[in-house]
């Protein structure tokens, strides 16, 4: 009987018939408490709506009203190969073939005829500058045209195998981009500088390539990004922004060698990149020029 009076309690807990009531409720009373988290969770739906709809309205859809950015800009390199190592035999074509396919496909949207369809003839070593006029928005902005040609012996135009096939290759640089970022202090714009990288051979002991790099030719000359070219405003403010490109082309490099390379900006409002970040502000890589000869 015990038993059986047990199984009934459970049962009447569930649902009692003569009480009519569920889980010791009635159903007007469950009625209400559902009544009642219904309203409190669209009550806070709508808060968090109007909460997301009242901070959208502090932003701005073409610049960020915040900007977590390191201090000084990241580096890249094309064409950047595996791990930044460019390795290729010389007369093995199909070993540098790629390098030169992805220089290609890097370089064309900076075709002299696409930047004068869709870019301004700025005037340079001056920032063009595009404020707002008061309430008045100045969209889009306008862009400065950087013409491939400007690379010179680097452009692929000249050399359509950017000097891969000689063993005289070139490097394009290019410097992030910082939404209102002057990288210049009395006009005098930033400039890329090539080295030897230096790396550790024992406990205290350092060594470079330099023996082994040989010499360099920038192209703009020394190496220079123009004043012309910043501020940027960003990408949906300046949607046909170039940016500036420095090339690198390495005339007499030892074959047969690995060489490590590092290739920094130098201005004098950026400050150098730490050893904590190793694209802020500078760029390494390796170089190795395999030769039969």
């Amino acid at each position: 009987m015990a038993k059986n009076d047990k199984k009934n309690e459970w049962k009447e807990f569930f649902w009692n018939p003569r009480t009519r009531e569920f889980c010791g409720r009635t159903a007007s009373s469950w009625g209400l408490i559902l009544l009642f988290y219904l309203a409190f969770y669209i009550f806070l739906a709508a808060l968090f709506v109007l909460t997301m709809y009242v901070m959208l309205q502090t932003l701005d859809d073409h610049r960020p009203t915040y900007q977590d950015r390191l201090s000084t800009p990241g580096m890249m390199i094309r064409p950047k190969g595996e791990q930044l190592e460019i390795v290729y035999s010389l007369e093995y074509t199909e070993t540098w073939e790629r390098y030169v396919q992805a220089l290609n496909n890097f370089m064309s949207p900076y075709n002299d005829s696409v930047q004068a369809q869709k870019n301004y003839e700025c005037k340079p070593d001056q920032y063009f500058i595009q404020e707002d006029s008061g309430i008045l928005k100045n969209f889009p902005k306008r862009s400065c045209q950087f013409k491939r040609s400007i690379l010179e012996n680097c452009s692929g135009i000249t050399d359509r195998y950017y000097g891969y096939n000689e063993g005289k290759p070139c490097i394009i640089i290019k410097l992030n981009r910082v939404i209102g970022l002057l990288p210049a202090r009395d006009r005098q714009p930033p400039y890329v500088t090539c080295g030897a990288k230096k790396y550790k051979v024992g406990n205290d002991e350092w060594a470079d390539d330099s023996d082994k790099l040989g010499a360099l030719a920038y192209f703009p000359p020394n190496g220079t990004f123009n004043l012309m070219y910043y501020p940027y405003y960003g990408k949906k403010a300046q949607v046909n922004y170039s940016q500036p490109l420095v090339a690198i082309k390495f005339l007499n490099i030892t074959m047969n060698e690995d060489v490590n390379v590092e290739c920094r900006i130098n201005a004098n409002n950026i400050p150098e990149g730490s050893e904590r970040d190793k694209y802020a502000g500078r760029i390494s890589f390796k170089l190795r020029i395999n030769s039969l000869n």
